[in-house]
């Protein structure tokens, strides 16, 4: 099914257990949207099997699939632009904005980085290579060619690629040491926003670069070793140097969805790998700055 205005459409894959005479009768039961707009999908062409679009009496045949577009939530727009750095045959490199999720997900679907880069470029086929929080500026890759996602993801699992990150902390207290390796042990439970730092072998290494103070904020240069949820957000606070604009560490405040005034002081800045189809050793370098430096 194509996509519309840079979304995919959603799949459903129909059950093998159960079975119903069609498959509006499986979508009426299974989405969580008036029966009236089941039959508008149906009516407009707007459910499709492998084949085609799908008439409203199409039986239901278990194990296969269907798509259909979802009905968009209502979005505030972040007001920051997307750049391309680099594109080519296999990549597009982007500069994401502040507070732009990377992907499709929950209440945020149309205003993330993988839409507005496919509406930038008009390459349907983009994929991340990995991903960056929503609330992370800077860097993230996006793979051309579908046959070539695999390699380059493969990269990111791997932990073969240098990420280096600027951010701005509070440092109302002591000043941390030059070259500061942080190692801990963090756990990310399901549902709760804050990830934390417990007793145990270390699953987390970070190491900081003090690189300038300015009174009570400094700059630092980070270097993620590991990939732990808010690794980098849990570790400057654990320095005592927390994160200018951080709504999580080291203490939860709630935002409004529209309050952009404050964007969370941490750049993604640059990126280096030997890229997996030429062997090119790759390097990019973000086009944007830390306003609170």
């Amino acid at each position: 099914m194509p996509q519309r205005d840079g979304v995919d459409a959603v799949r459903v894959r129909l059950p093998v257990s159960d079975a119903w005479a069609t498959v509006r009768d499986h979508l009426v039961e299974r989405l969580p949207v008036p029966v009236a707009r089941v039959d508008e999908l149906f009516a407009s062409g707007g459910v499709w099997s492998e084949s085609g679009p799908l008439a409203v009496d199409a039986p239901f045949v278990r194990g296969g699939s269907v798509w259909f577009y979802r009905e968009l939530p209502v979005e505030v727009a972040v007001p920051f632009p997307l750049s391309v750095v680099f594109q080519d045959e296999d990549l597009v490199v982007v500069d994401k904005p502040h507070f732009l999720a990377t992907i499709p997900r929950g209440s945020h679907v149309a205003e993330t980085a993988l839409v507005r880069a496919r509406r930038v470029t008009g390459i349907e086929s983009l994929a991340p290579a990995h991903r960056l929080d929503r609330l992370t500026a800077g860097l993230l890759v996006f793979v051309v060619r579908p046959e070539a996602r695999g390699l380059y993801q493969g990269l990111f699992a791997r932990r073969e690629v240098v990420k280096e990150y600027s951010a701005v902390g509070r440092v109302s207290g002591g000043w941390p040491g030059v070259g500061t390796v942080v190692r801990s042990r963090i756990v990310k439970e399901r549902g709760v926003r804050a990830a934390r730092e417990v007793a145990g072998v270390a699953n987390a290494v970070t190491r900081v670069v003090s690189v300038e103070r300015r009174g009570e904020v400094g700059l630092f240069g980070l270097v993620p070793e590991t990939g732990r949820t808010h690794q980098l957000r849990v570790h400057m606070a654990g320095l005592g140097a927390p994160i200018v604009g951080d709504d999580l560490y080291p203490v939860v405040r709630e935002r409004a969805v529209d309050d952009f005034s404050v964007p969370l002081q941490l750049l993604a800045r640059v990126l280096e790998f030997r890229d997996p189809v030429s062997g090119v050793l790759r390097r990019f370098e973000s086009g944007l700055s830390l306003s609170g430096w």
